[in-house]
């Protein structure tokens, strides 16, 4: 079975639910998938920590998902911001993701209109197994041996908490595992942190507008 290897596509993937055949998180999912992006960045070497700040740095940018190649342009091209800032910025991440996800075949993007009116895209999984087994991964991460985790599932495991993405990880499991969850969170760096950030400045700016 052929699984994504991209954080920001398996962010996504994990951000749908199964059993009601649907998207969660949506408020939140852009915020959630410019994190994932950023976190792909720092892992692969493509960015490092300056302090406050992302630096690019030079190196092979192969296999890329769109996402995280446009961010690493913009990083590169534009002034210097704070990761949260970056993970805050507005744009349309999870279309983007989705997108991708599409051509690859890995889901299907189906157009209607609500009440004629509304435009909405429905959006179903092509490889159901391919979604259980990202969640597998994640369960693995929490439960395995600590010395076998796979650094790109920590880094997904501290992405999905911060996001609180609960189709892949329910508040009792966060709450359960929050130590071992601690103990992952520095294979995403500065951007766990940087999420949780964004996530409340943008539901604290929802509820004083």
């Amino acid at each position: 079975m052929d699984l994504p290897v991209n954080l920001p596509e398996k962010l996504y993937l994990l951000a749908y639910d199964p059993e009601r055949g649907r998207l969660t998180r949506t408020t939140d999912l852009d915020l959630a998938l410019r994190a994932a992006a950023l976190t792909e960045l720092l892992r692969r070497g493509l960015i490092r920590d300056d302090g406050r700040h992302p630096a690019a740095v030079d190196g092979p940018t192969g296999g890329l998902d769109p996402l995280s190649a446009a961010l690493l342009e913009q990083i590169r091209q534009g002034r210097r911001r704070t990761w949260w800032s970056w993970i805050g910025r507005r744009g349309r991440s999870a279309r983007v993701v989705r997108d991708g996800l599409a051509a690859a075949g890995r889901i299907r993007v189906e157009e209607h209109r609500v009440l004629g009116i509304f435009p909405v895209a429905r959006v179903t999984l092509t490889e159901p197994r391919v979604r259980k087994a990202l969640a597998a991964s994640v369960t693995s991460a929490l439960s395995g041996p600590f010395s076998r985790v796979d650094p790109a599932d920590a880094a997904l495991v501290a992405l999905v908490d911060a996001a609180r993405l609960s189709t892949a990880l329910t508040w009792r499991h966060r709450r359960e595992f929050r130590a071992r969850i601690d103990k992952l969170a520095p294979a995403a760096g500065p951007v766990p942190r940087a999420l949780r950030r964004a996530v409340n400045a943008k539901h604290a700016d929802a509820g004083t507008g």
